[in-house]
């Protein structure tokens, strides 16, 4: 998905399709996620603050990951309620989109709506679901790899690179707020395939990739 996630850089939606990578969060998760519930970790306090508070001059940044664009505006469960800690590669782009939402928001004036959305219209409010899957699949069109995706596609991609990069099923379950391992390997049973052959792979190198007995 690098050639996806290049393509998005020009696009508003670069940050949303970053955080969705390098997390896992859902669509849902993501459309709702607010500017409070990005928090920056203060060392000598030992806790965790919101960038509201304490802007992006820190090492260690996470997101609460506590609503969801449905309704009610509750998780899918209550196993979905997590904190997620962020890579560099995702906190600095949401460093640069809330330099870039804060130029949109002298753009659009008395226009725009404050509901402190990290990722929303250019008047501030919330973002439509079908109008991200028309601008994700402009960014797939532009990096080459056709329109029949949508931003779940990150998320997949996401366990795929867990589970590739041999991160216990477990834990993959935990970052992605499913209930048990039994529903992440139900939906995702093509993405863990790396983890699901390493037996047999073990046991090839231990015996030999020969059929014959």
């Amino acid at each position: 998905m690098s050639r996806t996630s290049g393509a998005a850089e020009s696009s508003e939606l670069h940050a949303s399709a970053v955080i969705s990578l390098t997390t896992g969060i859902r669509t849902e998760e993501a459309r709702a996620l607010r500017w409070d519930h990005v928090v920056a970790w203060i060392p000598n306090l030992k806790q965790w603050r919101s960038v509201t508070e304490v802007r992006f001059k820190h090492k260690k940044f996470a997101i609460y990951v506590w609503r969801a664009d449905r309704e009610g505006g509750d998780t899918k469960t209550r196993k979905s309620r997590r904190t997620l800690e962020l890579p560099k590669l995702a906190a600095e782009a949401l460093r640069q989109h809330h330099v870039s939402q804060a130029a949109n928001k002298l753009r659009a004036g008395e226009a725009w709506q404050d509901h402190n959305l990290v990722f929303c219209t250019s008047v501030g409010t919330q973002l439509d679901a079908s109008n991200v899957r028309r601008a994700f699949r402009k960014i797939t069109k532009e990096a080459g790899i056709g329109t029949a995706w949508s931003p779940r596609e990150l998320r997949h991609s996401f366990v795929s690179i867990m589970s590739d990069q041999g991160v216990p099923i477990e834990t993959i379950a935990d970052l992605v707020g499913h209930a048990g391992t039994s529903v992440t390997e139900a939906v995702y049973r093509h993405q863990l395939r790396p983890v699901i052959t390493k037996g047999a792979q073990t046991m090839n190198t231990i015996f030999g990739d020969s059929q014959h007995g």
